[in-house]
């Protein structure tokens, strides 16, 4: 009488894991998955990069801003300006304080996400200055002024039909690197409490209009920190502000070149309650 052999489980779970070595082995090395035709979205962290990067500098060449707004939609972030403006600050970081100065890939991110923020969806638009006040010391963006008629325009005939018109655009005029920004005003304000203690920076040019793009340096013992105006375009286009450690003693300038104002340090305001913590707003202008 023959007595059956009784067998485990082990011989099923080594055949699936063998199986499985072999398709990884196949598919790997043999015939590799090809990927055609897939979204933006898909690529990995730093191809995605690479690809707003790509996106801004096209948009400085052509000014195209509808193009540029449609093809970051593809990469489906979830705040496009955002992820230009870290984007942009990270390249900052890795740069640190490179004596050739700011990269174009960082000042084409940061335009980018000013230019983003600052214009609703419409035609395309071309790089321009924005002709906005900047008011007292909220720092927040007036309307701008309303186009009027030249002087001399006269209106049509009656019933007659004129080809309307339209003014070729200009480069806008960015202030010279020759011509260095100064401090105009310094101001302590204690108005709000704050959580933390805050340096704010306006930047704007001789006519006193607020410059977006503008490198701010900030230094300290053994730190520095480099951002652009503008990339919070609902505080102002000439905007930036930094949270300051209150160990520390900073100066601040605005572009590589600038004369670095010194001895800037968190503002400590006093009330009937007790302490709490202010802002200085630090206006930087053309003399």
């Amino acid at each position: 009488m023959r007595r059956e052999e009784k067998r485990g489980p082990w011989y099923l779970l080594t055949g699936l894991v063998i199986g499985v070595l072999l398709g990884v082995g196949y598919t790997r090395f043999f015939q590799p998955v090809e990927y055609v035709e897939t979204s933006p979205a898909s690529l990995r962290q730093d191809f995605k990069d690479q690809y707003r990067t790509m996106i801004a500098a096209a948009y400085l060449a052509n000014g195209d801003l509808v193009r540029a707004r449609a093809r970051l939609e593809l990469l489906q972030d979830a705040d496009s300006v955002r992820a230009l403006t870290e984007q942009a600050q990270r390249k900052l970081a890795e740069e640190g304080g490179s004596e050739s100065g700011i990269s174009d890939e960082a000042r084409a991110l940061g335009l980018l996400a000013v230019a983003l923020g600052q214009a609703p969806p419409g035609p395309g638009q071309a790089i321009t200055r924005p002709a906005i006040q900047p008011t007292g010391t909220t720092a927040l963006a007036t309307p701008g002024r309303l186009l009027e008629p030249p002087a001399g325009a006269t209106e049509a005939p009656t019933g007659s039909e004129v080809e309307p018109t339209r003014p070729e655009a200009s480069a806008p005029e960015r202030p010279s690197p020759d011509e260095p920004f100064v401090l105009l005003s310094m101001e302590e304000v204690c108005d709000l409490p704050l959580e933390e203690p805050q340096i704010v920076v306006q930047v704007q040019d001789r006519e006193g209009e607020p410059v977006s793009g503008m490198l701010v340096v900030i230094n300290w013992a053994g730190g520095e920190e480099r951002f652009f105006t503008g990339l919070k375009p609902e505080k102002g286009l000439g905007y930036a502000d930094f949270r300051p450690d209150p160990a520390f003693v900073y100066s601040v300038r605005i572009g590589e070149d600038g004369a670095p104002l010194g001895n800037i340090s968190a503002l400590t305001c006093t009330s009937n309650t007790g302490n709490y913590w202010g802002a200085i707003i630090l206006t930087f202008g053309q003399p």
